[in-house]
């Protein structure tokens, strides 16, 4: 795919919230623009003028230093205007709903908003009251949408396709929105998916979604060829979930002995940040020869810039159309 050639018949959306109802060519588009951007970032000039004269804004009611720097990288290396907004001295603590936000911001005329927020579906209602392109920077235990394309093309990058690969995804499953989004672009992408955690991590009703259930590390990593760790959200947790952190590393944590059940390439996976101990063993996660955490990383700002492209590309398109 040649840079600017996607358009609202490959990827008719003009915000996006979530990898739920995505197609597979849709997903396709972002992947390949996504592409582009890799290898744009290894360059010593990495700054572009697509983005000149647009405003991006990124509105965190949630800490992030990862996925925000990770947007506003993306927003300022397209030669936007990045506007970074400290929810906690904004006027939203002083008493101001999400609906006047969306109002006093859609009066500022920006271009895109990227959006975090802990509760599940406000990023969807904010959307509703602008005029501008949203994009989801993770919205509760719902979706996190940019984080899943980063994974999906830091594999397809490694295996060629997701197609027919054996994918688990362990850890905290109930509270995770990476887990969520993860299994709709891998199912729809043709991928097998694996959640392997205690029952207390696990929504009752999740093998709806079409994936297998397991409850033991051993059985779900059997010849698995990717492994993606999540983070044990212990500030999303009320009551007992494990007995301990130790317990917990025991028998869900990621070590040599519980990878020798995936194939012996099995590539390793994690959202970030890192509970190195908790989660995974600090040996496995730094084995450069099989962890892509780091390229994870990088793979997430040519993701994000590639959705900013393509969201306000569609976004000039739309009021072309409508002058």
């Amino acid at each position: 795919m040649q840079e600017g050639s996607s358009d609202l018949t490959s990827f008719p959306h003009r915000h996006l919230l979530g990898i739920e109802g995505l197609s597979p060519d849709q997903i396709t588009v972002l992947l390949d623009r996504s592409e582009i951007y890799v290898d744009q970032n290894r360059q010593v000039n990495k700054k572009k003028t697509l983005l000149r004269g647009r405003t991006i804004i990124n509105l965190f009611f949630e800490n992030s230093t990862r996925t925000r720097t990770s947007f506003e990288l993306a927003g300022k290396r397209l030669g936007g205007d990045v506007i970074n907004m400290s929810v906690s001295t904004s006027s939203i603590k002083k008493g101001e709903t999400l609906i006047d936000t969306a109002m006093t911001l859609n009066a500022m005329h920006p271009d895109v908003l990227i959006v975090r927020h802990p509760h599940s579906g406000a990023v969807k209602l904010l959307s509703e009251k602008v005029n501008c392109a949203v994009i989801n920077a993770g919205d509760g235990s719902h979706e996190h949408p940019t984080q899943a394309l980063l994974d999906a093309l830091t594999i397809r990058r490694r295996r060629g396709t997701l197609q027919g690969l054996e994918v688990a995804i362990c850890g905290d499953i109930t509270h995770s929105r990476v887990a969520r989004s993860n299994i709709h672009l891998l199912l729809t992408m043709g991928a097998r998916v694996r959640l392997i955690a205690p029952a207390t991590l696990l929504p009752t009703d999740i093998a709806r979604l079409g994936v297998e259930v397991f409850h033991d590390m051993a059985s779900g990593l059997e010849n698995c060829d990717i492994v993606m760790m999540l983070r044990l959200q212990q500030e999303r947790m009320q009551g007992g979930f494990f007995p301990s952190i130790r317990e917990y590393f025991t028998f869900f944590g990621l070590d040599y002995t519980k990878l020798a059940n995936a194939k012996a390439d099995a590539l390793i996976m994690h959202p970030g940040p890192m509970n190195r101990g908790v989660e995974i063993d600090a040996e496995v996660a730094d084995d450069f020869g099989r962890s892509v955490i780091r390229e994870q990383v990088e793979m997430g700002v040519a993701v994000r810039m590639a959705c900013l492209e393509v969201l306000t590309e569609n976004l000039g398109q739309t009021m072309l159309r409508n002058t």
